[in-house]
Formats: structure tokens, C-alpha cells, sequence
């Protein structure tokens, strides 16, 4: 029981020892905004994992430069912009809602409306549809003669 609650905590800490002591910022309010940062990152090596929690060199490296771009003096939005223009917008956990993104954001809801759209049509459809016509004596006869065999 042990072993699996430290095994578990052990997973769960896994993201504190991403960020380096020796990246971090001497002032609490450009260290807090460091990590607000980087947290709307993506790290290009673990795909969906933002660059705060993963261990790898190039986080490292996007790590430190935000806190490079925060020290000289750049607002939050300069750092992301100046990181999107450097790495692509791939680098944007939450991609904008801008140019060809927009059909990636309508596309979903649009498809899903669709689907709803033609299910409930065809349901309609299908409700008014006149009931199908009762066997003849003969059909029927021949019926229970196949049932019976």
C-alpha cells in the first residue's frame, strides 16, 4: 500500500521538477508570470504537454527564453508573439481563432449540426411515412407454411 501511494505521488510530482531552479527568476511576480506563460506553450518534442511540465532541452530552452523576454521588458502578449513567430503557431497550446483556424473551430460544431440536422429529417421522414400494406391470404398462407417447415 505503501509503495503504490508513494509510486502515485511520485507521478503526480513529476511536473515540479520541470522547471529548474536554476531558470527560475529572483522576483516572485516575473517568475509567476514566467509560468503563466509557459503554460499556454506546447513543447514541440511531447506534443500536448506544455513546456512548465515537460523535462525535455528544447522546453528548457523556451523556458528560458520567456523569462529572457520578461526581463527585458516585454509585455505577455510581445512573449507569445515573439515565441509564435519563432517556433510557428503549433507552439500555442490554445491556437488563435484567426485565418484558416476558423474552419478547425466551425468545422465540429458545423458537422455535428449537420448530423443532427439530417438525423432529424430523415426521422420525420420516416414517422409520416404511410404504414406498409397487410399481407395478401396468399403471402400469408405461404408465411405460415415456411414457419411451419
Amino acid at each position: 500500500m505503501l509503495k503504490r501511494l508513494l509510486l502515485v505521488l511520485l507521478v503526480l510530482a513529476g511536473p515540479l521538477w520541470a522547471v529548474e531552479p536554476s531558470e527560475m527568476l529572483d522576483d516572485p511576480a516575473l517568475e509567476e508570470r514566467a509560468r503563466e506563460l509557459s503554460k499556454g506553450l506546447r513543447c514541440l518534442l511531447c506534443r500536448n504537454e506544455n513546456i512548465d511540465e515537460s523535462n525535455a532541452d528544447l522546453a528548457k530552452r523556451l523556458r528560458v527564453l520567456v523569462r529572457e523576454r520578461l526581463v527585458a521588458g516585454d509585455s505577455d502578449r510581445e512573449v507569445m508573439d515573439f515565441v509564435e513567430s519563432r517556433y510557428g503557431e503549433f507552439v500555442l497550446l490554445k491556437p488563435t481563432t484567426r485565418g484558416a483556424n476558423i474552419v478547425l473551430w466551425v468545422a465540429g460544431p458545423a458537422m455535428l449540426l449537420l448530423g443532427l440536422l439530417i438525423s432529424f429529417v430523415y426521422m420525420r421522414q420516416r414517422a409520416s411515412a404511410p404504414a406498409s400494406e397487410a399481407l395478401s391470404e396468399a403471402e400469408a398462407a405461404r408465411l405460415r407454411e415456411i414457419l411451419d417447415e
